[in-house]
């Protein structure tokens, strides 16, 4: 088992409540494996490291590595083309009827075999990889169907079998309509998304159920079906809530103790104290803010004054958020939502974690799982601050380099 220590770094450690970043200068880590075994200033290291290895990073920055929590990275085809016919002028519904949409995302992955998906996925993945993620989220939700969204469940297990990287599953058969139970939603959830939730529970597919909370997906009636599903069978639950509307479905998360309520652009203070009295966690997305031209804000300064952990994630998904860089996501929210660049950074490590209920993982602390992402910057702000720049020097996953 590897034991080493990094030496000479500036350390954002996300521990401790008074110092900005958790920063500790001139700082030290010990890795005893895949743990972090201490963290400190560099002059306060206990003897008895004294003959691990060391490595200096010359003043460089370290971080938790970064988690991507909230992502739709498996699925097949594209949608370049229903973005061009927008531009071009083209409303929602000139689009659909010309076969885009996610019909078209759903006609394409439940062609797609599950070699072709990874195919597919793995350059996104490698993409988010690249600038320091170590864990990340992935969602199913484009087949619609028993046998496709088995298939993407596998597939999103089967990346974190071929890359460094800790894949947390997420069902969300409730998602959308597909077309062949057009206004049948309940039967949709009856005849497919109940049994599909059984089956890719049975066959260990699942660490998470999520669902689509909109008028133009599930009611929170509906909703409320899945969660008690997901209750059954002993899973904790998640929400696309208060995107487009204000339909209740963060209180309703909330009721149900999830680990997160993600979008939030519509959310009010009913929901936003919900959410805080059950610890959960506001995930916000400017990726998808920003392809659909949004206008309405979600409610940071509410989520501030009821201290809601507020979460950051790419959202990466064919449609409303082909994004496939966190870095730029920190980057959005800090400039179209007003975030600080340390709430930015939190957001991508100690609160993404919590949105995953991963208590080992996402600030630098003794017993914690050493994934780490060297940067060569000087400060923490430089992260948000950069556009399309990358100063990932190295990331450091379970203790290997």
């Amino acid at each position: 088992m590897s034991q080493h220590i990094l030496t000479n770094a500036d350390l954002a450690t996300f521990a401790g409540e008074h110092v900005p970043y958790g920063l500790v200068e001139d700082g030290a880590l010990a890795l005893d494996g895949d743990r972090i075994a201490w963290v400190g200033k560099g002059e306060d290291l206990p003897a008895h490291y004294a003959n691990w290895t060391r490595e200096d990073l010359g003043g460089r920055l370290v971080t938790p590595a970064l988690i991507d929590c909230h992502t739709h990275v498996v699925f097949g085809g594209d949608r370049a083309r229903e973005f061009e016919m927008r531009l071009e002028g083209a409303t929602y519904e000139e689009v659909a009827r010309a076969g885009g949409g996610i019909v078209s995302t759903v006609r394409a992955t439940r062609a797609a075999s599950e070699e072709e998906l990874l195919a597919a996925a793995l350059p996104r993945v490698d993409a988010l990889i690249a600038e320091g993620v170590s864990t990340l989220e992935i969602k199913s939700g484009y087949g619609l169907d028993l046998e496709t969204e088995l298939r993407m469940l596998r597939t999103a297990r089967k990346i974190g079998d071929v890359r460094p990287v800790k894949v947390r599953t997420s069902f969300l058969g409730a998602h959308a309509v597909p077309p062949e139970y057009k206004d049948r939603p309940d039967a949709y959830l009856h005849d497919i998304c109940l049994p599909a939730l059984e089956a890719a529970h049975a066959e260990g597919l699942v660490d998470a159920v999520d669902g689509f909370c909109e008028g133009i997906a599930f009611s929170p009636e509906q909703i409320a079906r899945v969660f008690d599903k997901a209750n059954q069978l002993g899973l904790p639950v998640k929400l696309h809530a208060e995107q487009l509307s204000n339909l209740g479905g963060t209180a309703l998360a909330a009721s149900y103790g999830a680990l997160s309520a993600d979008h939030l652009e519509y959310l009010d203070e009913t929901g936003v104290k919900a959410l805080a009295e059950s610890n959960g966690v506001a995930v916000l997305l400017p990726g998808a803010f920003y392809t659909l031209r949004e206008t309405q804000l979600p409610p940071v300064d509410l989520l501030r004054r009821h201290q809601v952990p507020i979460a950051l994630a790419t959202d990466c998904n064919p449609g409303s958020s082909p994004l496939a860089s966190l870095l730029l996501t920190m980057n959005m929210a800090c400039t179209l939502f007003r975030l600080t660049p340390e709430e930015a950074l939190a957001g991508v490590t100690r609160e993404a974690a919590r949105a995953l209920g991963l208590e080992d993982r996402g600030t630098l602390e003794e017993g914690m799982r050493a994934d780490l992402a060297v940067w060569n910057v000087r400060h923490p702000a430089e992260l948000s601050y950069r556009i399309g720049f990358n100063s990932l020097e190295k990331r450091i996953f379970g203790g290997c380099q």
